[in-house]
């Protein structure tokens, strides 16, 4: 069920977890933030996992940034919009910064608060990766106002899907038929992008989990589940 803001809600349904019984959230229900490359299939994943807990009987809130919310939405048609070759580098990542903040007061914290498994397709991790990184934004002001849109919201776990950019280009070529505002940047763009994903990942690595994601649409969300299971569930 979608919600006015544009999230994917769940209620507790009474589909068994395993064994006939239910999930069980072992302590602290999470944040999970899903990341990597154009093309990675991080959306497909989410979506996979958002069931897989939501058919054991947990509560799951499903969003994405940019959007999540009615404004977010609107902020999402022009950073998406093919047509803004001319979106300035500061004013597309202010751009996030207000999406991201509109979406924490929304939808993040209060799902969080709430008990629900919250799943967001990219956080502030792809702000560091895109704007600061691939756009070359300052590093110290991405910092500063990233932190006043977080408000202190971290994810729990996030899952970096990584893939070679060439491929992950394809992908999405192949799945949209058309390059985006994002794909349409240079290559090394995206090199920049990945390797400052993984640089995260390994300043973080109780956080960040990189997963492998060349392999099938069931291999890969074998994977996903690991960590997902491992850390919150019981």
């Amino acid at each position: 069920m979608l919600s006015g803001n544009g999230c994917r809600l769940s209620a507790v349904p009474s589909v068994p977890g395993r064994g006939g019984a239910p999930w069980i959230c072992c302590g602290k229900v999470p944040l999970i933030t899903f990341e990597g490359v154009e093309g990675c299939g991080k959306s497909t994943q989410l979506r996979l996992a958002g069931r897989r807990i939501r058919d054991g009987g947990l509560s799951v809130i499903e969003t994405r940034e940019p959007g999540g919310t009615r404004i977010g939405e609107q902020i999402r048609e022009i950073l998406m919009d093919a047509a803004h070759t001319h979106l300035d580098p500061v004013s597309e990542w202010l751009l996030y910064e207000a999406d991201r903040r509109q979406h924490v007061r929304e939808v993040l914290a209060p799902g969080v608060a709430a008990g629900a498994f919250v799943l967001c397709d990219r956080y502030a991790d792809a702000t560091e990766a895109y704007q600061q990184e691939g756009r070359g934004v300052d590093r110290a002001g991405v910092a500063l106002v990233d932190g006043i849109a977080r408000d202190g919201l971290m994810p729990d776990l996030t899952l970096l899907y990584d893939l070679e950019p060439e491929e992950g280009l394809a992908r999405a070529y192949r799945r949209d038929g058309r390059a985006g505002r994002f794909e349409a940047a240079d290559i090394g763009f995206h090199r920049r992008v990945r390797e400052a994903y993984l640089a995260i990942a390994r300043r973080e690595p109780d956080r960040v989990v990189v997963v492998p994601a060349g392999g099938s649409v069931e291999d890969v969300a074998a994977l996903t589940w690991v960590p997902i299971a491992e850390r919150f569930l019981g």
